[in-house]
């Protein structure tokens, strides 16, 4: 059965049918062979999505997208450009940190790649970096953003894992960091190899205007995070606190944004939000299939049996879900393999939170890992490249996502010391 559930996965995803179609197609088509009645269907489809927590993400959605049009992503530029632009490698550095504060607004990848990638990459081309760089760059940076909390694929990994939400994003500032830090590093050391320097000097004025445009944008992850962890609101609360903040800030405020925009953010959202809605919901459906055949207990008895160590085991998975990256969307992937994987690191030792953090920053390697890493699709259609020039730009980065991958994976206490500092 699962040979041939294995075969038929393959040939539907060559033929270039949805992820969300190929669950169905194989969970009613292994059902109906060994007789189970299609009202499991109907559970499982409805079930899987009756979570209180699947409501953040329209909601992380819309406020991203509000931000990017908004003239809150052009601030942040301005405000980091301010900051950090006279260092060695100042804009390339501008962009790594420009990423990891906006994925503590958006969550998304492809979000932070589109908001941020219109306004750096002229930036970077004009600074002196060299094409190549300057998209490898942006792509690979975006990725930082479902590293970073709010992320959307820890929502999805809580809801299959049963894992905190609140823990999870408590864990991976530290881990995002670190993503920052190493990408930073190889940042400096190309500006330096390459004589780019930005030839501009400290302005005081100019750090205090910027400073005053970007305060209101500096507030929404004051209310995410303020909400959360001041126990105020739920993830889900906080995401829909989070858009109404937007709102009022893009449209009052900065002026930026009219109604008619919002309307179209609001389409685009609804859409998008669907397009998860329907991949959890029918991969919920597969998993019964996959539950039933006993699936995660018999890759636990294969690894007992090859009597690996730890390490190895935490080697495996990395190289599994790196593959599973370069070819699956980070939610169908979590999706589809958390219930698979966590067995075997529950196996090895590794706390749920640490593996949460593991695989979202597996995944958010895939996000620019060719041939189907979402963000490199966006890179293309944003500046009209072709997908070969995106990619050339790419490796080194691949190098240094590669090296933060290590030091999370066997540094736990980087994952768990703030969850247990702050969440006994």
């Amino acid at each position: 059965m699962l040979t041939v559930i294995a075969i038929a996965a393959f040939v539907l995803l060559f033929l270039g049918i949805p992820m969300w179609m190929i669950f169905l197609i194989l969970a009613i088509g292994a059902m109906t062979w060994q007789g189970v009645s299609m009202e499991v269907v109907v559970q499982g489809l409805s079930g899987t999505i009756n979570k209180l927590v699947l409501l953040a993400v329209p909601g992380f959605i819309f406020a991203g997208g509000v931000m990017g049009e908004g003239g809150m992503s052009a601030r942040l530029i301005a405000w980091v450009s301010a900051l950090m632009g006279r260092l060695p490698g100042g804009m390339a550095l501008t962009t790594i940190t420009a990423a990891e504060l906006f994925g503590a607004i958006s969550g998304s990848s492809t979000a932070t790649v589109a908001g941020l990638g219109r306004i750096l990459y002229p930036a970077l081309l004009k600074e002196g970096y060299r094409e190549r760089f300057s998209l490898g760059l942006i792509t690979s940076a975006g990725a930082i953003a479902i590293i970073i909390p709010p992320s959307i694929t820890m929502i999805l990994f809580a809801v299959m894992s049963n894992a905190s939400l609140g823990k999870l994003y408590l864990a991976g500032f530290l881990p995002g960091i670190v993503v920052g830090i190493c990408g930073a590093v190889y940042c400096v050391w190309y500006a330096l190899k390459h004589k780019i320097t930005s030839g501009r000097t400290w302005d005081l004025k100019e750090i205090a205007r910027t400073t005053r445009g970007v305060f209101w944008t500096l507030g929404a992850p004051v209310v995410i995070f303020g909400g959360i962890y001041g126990g105020f609101m739920t993830p889900t609360e906080a995401s829909m606190a989070v858009s109404v903040y937007a709102v009022i800030v893009s449209v009052f405020i900065y002026r930026e944004l009219t109604w008619r925009q919002i309307w179209n953010i609001t389409r685009e959202t609804a859409l998008l939000s669907a397009k998860v809605f329907i991949i959890v919901a029918a991969s919920g459906v597969f998993s019964w299939v996959l539950t039933a055949e006993a699936v995660p207990q018999r890759m636990v008895g294969a690894i007992e049996g090859w009597q690996l160590s730890p390490v190895m085991i935490l080697v495996m998975i990395n190289i599994i879900v790196l593959v599973i990256g370069m070819f699956m969307d980070p939610n169908s992937a979590i999706i589809l393999f958390t219930p698979l994987l966590w067995p075997i690191a529950e196996h090895a030792g590794t706390d749920l939170i640490h593996f949460g953090i593991i695989f979202t920053v597996n995944l958010a390697v895939g996000m620019f890992s060719p041939p189907f890493g979402l963000n490199i699709f966006v890179s293309c259609s944003i500046f009209k490249k072709t997908s070969t020039a995106v990619v050339a730009g790419l490796w080194p980065f691949f190098v240094t996502y590669a090296i933060a991958l290590a030091i999370i994976t066997y540094v736990p206490e980087l994952s768990l010391w703030l969850p247990n500092l702050v969440m006994k």
